[in-house]
């Protein structure tokens, strides 16, 4: 049985469960939107849900782990003319301040590193709760939702289309659903 906890828990250390959360992305592509993950990625996280400034966010993704589920996309994505993951093998994102914002909702800053370019980026993040697993191990689970723009990380190929406009939308929505042990 699965029992949620409301109390704030002390400082914990935790570890992402990869098994149990999605790094996902949406971008638009002619007129419709296409989805995709990262399945290969992996992170800390010291949360303090009392003193939420002494939380840090540590988190590594292999971009060659991207999965469109179309084999011939992922291949162009890991190419040169955007992951580049042969020269640029991880993307990371690293905290430098959590605050909280209301309730369990916190803007996590920090330093995200793709293809080479680092920016400093807001993550809005919600801790949805603490729960117990059938095998007695508390679970902690967040969530968090974000829009990038690809050429701020020099993500730029793109190609002219004959009725206007461009095949790659610059706007990508990343989404984030985490679960840590």
């Amino acid at each position: 049985m699965t029992t949620q906890t409301a109390v704030a828990a002390p400082a914990r250390t935790l570890e992402i469960d990869r098994s149990h959360s999605e790094v996902a992305f949406q971008v638009r592509h002619l007129l419709s939107k296409v989805r995709g993950r990262f399945t290969d990625f992996a992170g800390t996280i010291e949360f303090d849900q009392s003193n939420p400034q002494n939380s840090r966010l540590d988190v590594a993704i292999k971009a060659a782990s991207i999965d469109t589920a179309e084999g011939d996309r992922d291949k162009h994505l890991r190419s040169a003319d955007f992951f580049e993951t042969d020269k640029y093998p991880t993307l990371t994102f690293v905290s430098t301040a959590v605050t909280l914002r209301s309730g369990d909702t916190y803007d996590v800053a920090g330093n995200l590193t793709i293809h080479g370019v680092t920016r400093p980026v807001v993550l809005p993040a919600s801790f949805l709760g603490a729960a117990q697993d059938p095998w007695g191990n508390t679970r902690f689970v967040f969530e968090a939702e974000l829009t990038l723009n690809r050429k701020d990380f020099g993500l730029s190929w793109n190609a002219a289309l004959e009725t206007g406009g461009f095949l790659v939308g610059d706007e990508v929505k990343v989404f984030l659903s985490i679960q840590a042990k």
